[in-house]
């Protein structure tokens, strides 16, 4: 995943209640892409990716390259400290709060262009990239088997995401783990949940921003109720402000201050970000007549998310995003 980013972390919250659910009640517990018997520590492994190849291994791997930070943050909460990541200062920035790299992990170059020489001279048993990258597979495969990963999917990217998880669980043995991660999950929307409907403001639409600065024009990305933010949004019981067109995989539409002023007299609760500091919703944008006369600005419900926590994550991010939205919604 490639576009501008800018997500950070969330603190985590007191829930106001804990609801255990079952696996099967969130409406998210659709099987993923792997093979189902792969539960052995040992021995053969075998999953299907997300470009239906069926990907093989004598034995689940252990030194595994990951080129998308999703997949770095999957592999880490399954046990697997990856060898070889892409990017790793852009991960610390973006993407690190959930599952923080060991010192030991090598940077392999950039997510959309890794060194094919870094990554061979690690010696992985296996790449993990997502199918937006397709253009390296070759190469890489002349040394190591690859997984292709999908990493969005604006139907249903809850599901998607489990999908992702349960291949890498499959290549590197960690199925019984991924169960775990994966209950843990369910758990947290159960308690998010809970803990919004208990705080009595569930009814105030959720607007879900990031944006940046280019020369003296200002972009702003919402995430629609398709991207992996506004599906958490909705699992919990929010609805999502931003109605407008979005890119069709990631989720994320488009727009400028301009754009903003359908909102000009709508009562919501305004999530944004600011990992590159520049700080475009608390001074950028301070003094522009439209922005100013917004409600959400003139009332202060505009949060900013702790840095850290990538948007476009997995399971252990999704809660970091789960715990702020309780913490807005139930404080």
């Amino acid at each position: 995943m490639r576009l501008p980013h800018l997500q950070r972390s969330a603190v985590p919250a007191a829930l106001a209640a804990a609801a255990l659910l079952a696996l099967s009640a969130c409406g998210t517990t659709e099987e993923g892409g792997g093979d189902d018997g792969t539960e052995a520590a040992s021995g053969p492994v075998s999953t299907v990716d997300f470009l239906g190849r069926t990907v093989e291994l004598d034995k689940p791997a252990e030194r595994v390259v990951i080129l998308e930070w999703s997949e770095v943050e999957i592999s880490i909460s399954l046990g697997v400290m990856p060898v070889g990541v892409a990017d790793i200062e852009g991960y610390n920035v973006w993407a690190g709060a959930a599952e923080p790299l060991d010192d030991s992990v090598t940077d392999v170059g950039m997510r959309s262009e890794a060194s094919i020489d870094s990554i061979a001279g690690l010696n992985p048993d296996l790449v993990i990239l997502e199918n937006d990258n397709e253009a390296i597979i070759d190469p890489l495969e002349e040394f190591v088997p690859v997984l292709v990963t999908e990493g969005s999917n604006e139907e249903d990217n809850l599901a998607r995401m489990q999908r992702d998880v349960n291949m890498i669980a499959d290549l590197t043995g960690k199925n019984a783990e991924a169960d775990e991660l994966w209950a843990a999950f369910e758990t947290k929307l159960a308690d998010t949940a809970a803990a919004i409907e208990a705080g009595g403001k569930s009814d105030v639409p959720v607007l879900i921003v990031d944006g940046w600065i280019d020369g003296s024009s200002i972009s702003i990305r919402p995430f629609g109720e398709g991207s992996l933010f506004g599906a958490l949004a909705k699992e919990v019981g929010l609805t999502n402000a931003w109605t407008g067109e979005t890119d069709g995989v990631w989720g994320g539409g488009a727009t400028d201050v301009e754009g903003l002023a359908q909102y000009t007299d709508t009562e919501l609760n305004l999530v944004y970000n600011n990992s590159f500091n520049d700080d475009i919703f608390n001074e950028a944008l301070v003094g522009n007549p439209i922005y100013d006369n917004l409600r959400f600005v003139k009332d202060g419900t505009m949060y900013e998310l702790p840095k850290g926590a990538w948007t476009f994550g997995g399971p252990r991010s999704s809660e970091i995003l789960l715990d702020f939205l309780a913490e807005v919604y139930a404080s």
